[in-house]
């Protein structure tokens, strides 16, 4: 593997242990609201089972799967037509650092105003991953 594409894939390999990490994070929050009293294992069959610190983490875990695909797909494409470019590299790391700053503050505040201009990090990201797609398309 070339060093853009390993830099490449590193980045989404960042992601996935995010994710691994918030599920962690998850359990650890619903076991210490049961031992505390505040929850039973039922709740959480639930989407509002959640106590809220447990509630913050399950929905930025559900947010990690929603916008991101494109940037997945995007990377998906890039490799497989062997395009992945200097570009590509920086806008997979400037995901990885939004999904991360965006977790962050979504797991710890609740502050949804700030939580909304760090996902823009991330977002504009995978704009750019999916116009490199794009123009790939267009190109023919």
């Amino acid at each position: 593997m070339r060093g853009p594409e390993r830099l490449f894939l590193l980045a989404f390999v960042g992601h996935f242990v995010l994710v691994v990490a918030l599920y962690v994070l998850l359990t650890y929050q619903r076991m210490k609201a049961v031992r505390a009293g505040k929850s039973v294992v039922g709740d959480f069959a639930r989407s509002s089972g959640d106590p809220p610190s447990a509630a913050r983490v399950r929905r930025n875990l559900a947010n990690q799967f929603e916008a991101p695909m494109f940037a997945y797909f995007a990377a998906t494409v890039l490799l497989w037509t062997g395009a992945v470019a200097t570009f590509d590299v920086a806008a997979a790391w400037i995901f990885l650092a939004g999904r991360a700053i965006h977790t962050g503050v979504q797991t710890m505040t609740d502050n949804v105003a700030l939580r909304g201009q760090v996902y823009t990090i991330s977002f504009l990201a995978t704009l750019a991953l999916m116009g490199h797609v794009a123009w790939l398309v267009l190109q023919g």
